[in-house]
């Protein structure tokens, strides 16, 4: 299989993305394959894995709103903030009720400065901030601008277990989150689960098991799908000029290019130069 494309994956909770991305690969006999948008080891639901030369679309899709179910435990916490690191000794005397989570959750929408968990990829000088922790590093990590859309109680699971609906920009550490409702409620808290329903445009609805790939039970997605452009079909003399680097005349902006029928990246026209800003041929 050669063609550039997106399949979505329903990846299941105990597995890396880059591992889940190399199943992917093998599965579908591609030459490359990546991600757009990384899952935790513990997360499960939709990561959308590009396939081919659509892999150069990661910056592109960098920004994209994602929303995410997750179960939250209070009275209990982790240095990882999840399930992961090993477990705090738990607050028995705690009872927290939804109507107490309810009467704090509107702090959290609108643009806010979170600080990311010590555990996590973020990179301090070149290294990875987890990788520094578990050397016993003292690990100084910098807040980071992101957005809470929604923030909704779902339900009551447990003694101080909650599930929530969150819709937030992209960077959201949705166990920094857990982290910082629980200071609110003045407690702590640990992420028990977390479940990726939609990552842009994409929904966990459409994304498809391992076994269903196997079993060749998908639909792969042309990548033309995650640009609001405008469309613009090159003629064949055209192409063979922004083949070999040359200039093209075409109205002013950024267009979704297309050569029969096909689609081969995004181009720009500007000041009457064009320029292919990503290139899938």
């Amino acid at each position: 299989m050669q063609e550039n494309r997106i399949i979505l994956l329903n990846k299941p909770a105990g597995i890396s993305s880059n591992s889940a991305v190399n199943k992917v690969k093998h599965l579908l006999c591609a030459k490359k394959a990546g991600h757009l948008g990384t899952l935790d080891v513990l997360g499960e639901g939709l990561l959308p894995i590009t396939i081919n030369k659509a892999t150069k679309l990661f910056d592109y899709f960098l920004q994209k709103d994602k929303t995410y179910i997750t179960v939250f435990k209070f009275g209990q916490t982790s240095p990882t903030l999840d399930m992961e690191g090993p477990l705090s000794e738990e607050d028995k005397n705690l009872d927290l009720q939804s109507a107490d989570i309810e009467k704090v959750l509107g702090k959290f929408i609108g643009v806010q400065n979170q600080m990311p968990p010590i555990y996590s990829a973020k990179k301090i000088n070149g290294k990875k901030a987890y990788a520094l922790a578990r050397e016993g590093v003292d690990v100084k990590l910098k807040p980071k601008q992101i957005e809470i859309y929604k923030f909704k109680l779902l339900r009551k699971i447990a003694k101080n277990t909650f599930e929530f609906e969150i819709d937030c920009s992209s960077g959201t550490f949705i166990r920094s989150l857990c982290r910082d409702l629980a200071q609110e409620l003045s407690t702590y808290g640990v992420m028990q689960r977390i479940i990726r329903t939609r990552c842009g445009k994409f929904e966990l609805n459409n994304a498809y098991t391992f076994k269903d790939i196997e079993d060749g039970n998908f639909t792969l997605i042309n990548p033309d799908v995650l640009f609001d452009e405008p469309r613009f079909d090159l003629e064949e003399r055209q192409f063979e000029k922004v083949q070999n680097g040359g200039n093209i005349q075409i109205p002013e902006g950024q267009f979704k290019i297309y050569y029969k029928n096909q689609f081969i990246g995004l181009g720009q026209s500007e000041n009457q130069k064009f320029k292919m800003l990503v290139r899938l041929l």
